[in-house]
């Protein structure tokens, strides 16, 4: 039986849609918005939500698996700065602000930011 699978392609093979994960979620702690197509502003919040959390615990064993997807710079925003602004908050860290199509390819535009 066919399961279906989460997530999506974005036009890339699973090697690159992981890197370019791990990129937009860089910026998106480090710059706090960013803009990007309305499908990979979906993909990347799921997993920039997951790091905030995860850092929230403050512990080494989180520090470290943080130190695995994101870059230096990154993990130390996140575990100094950004686990005291949502301490109190249960989820819900980021905004998707939809924004017109791309003058382009008319592709749907969006802004991912962190709530403040």
């Amino acid at each position: 039986m066919n399961k279906r699978k989460k997530g999506r392609k974005l036009s890339r093979t699973r090697d690159q849609r992981k890197a370019l994960r791990r990129i937009m979620v860089t910026h998106l702690i480090l710059k706090e918005r960013i803009q990007t197509t309305l499908a990979k502003a979906k993909e990347v919040r799921s997993m920039a939500e997951k790091m905030i959390t995860r850092s929230k615990k403050g512990n080494l064993a989180a520090t470290r698996f943080l130190a695995r997807f994101l870059a230096p710079a990154a993990v130390k925003k996140l575990t100094q700065e950004l686990s005291g602004r949502y301490a109190t908050r249960n989820g819900g860290y980021t905004r998707i602000l939809r924004l017109g199509p791309r003058a382009s390819d008319r592709a749907q535009m969006a802004i991912l930011e962190l709530v403040k």
